[in-house]
């Protein structure tokens, strides 16, 4: 189970912006260096960002990112759920069948559920605040 590259790349973008200076804004120049991102593609998952309202676009000469919502407010799950289509409660560990539940499961359903639920469970419920200061984003 992974998360895609633009998840994974969303999540550091609010990380760093939330772990740096929630009140600084963020020129996606700097995002990209800082953060070792394609600066074409950070652009596009930053317009994605601003449409869902985790962060503000500040236009002009001085212009920028930043947080928009409180970081205590932005789950993890959140932001997977705006990137990521192929992480589903009800997905195949091994993609053998688009779901794998109790009625149809695959030969590893029995071993991965439980460890499943508790990955969905951990994304549910951690916000960018609890990861603030938790490591590197880059």
């Amino acid at each position: 189970m992974e998360l895609s590259n633009t998840t994974q790349y969303a999540i550091r973008i609010l990380n760093y912006i939330n772990s740096n200076s929630t009140s600084r804004l963020y020129t996606a120049k700097i995002l990209s260096e800082k953060l070792s991102i394609n600066y074409k593609f950070l652009t596009t998952i930053m317009t994605k960002l601003v449409k869902a309202e985790f962060l503000e676009s500040v236009r002009g000469k001085d212009g920028g990112f930043k947080l928009k919502k409180d970081s205590q407010k932005i789950v993890i799950m959140d932001i997977i759920e705006l990137f990521d289509d192929s992480y589903q409660k009800d997905a195949c560990l091994l993609g053998i069948d688009k779901k794998c539940n109790e009625t149809k499961k695959c030969f590893m359903h029995d071993k991965w559920v439980k460890p499943k639920k508790e990955v969905y469970e951990l994304f549910e419920s951690t916000t960018l605040e609890d990861v603030k200061d938790r490591g590197e984003s880059f």
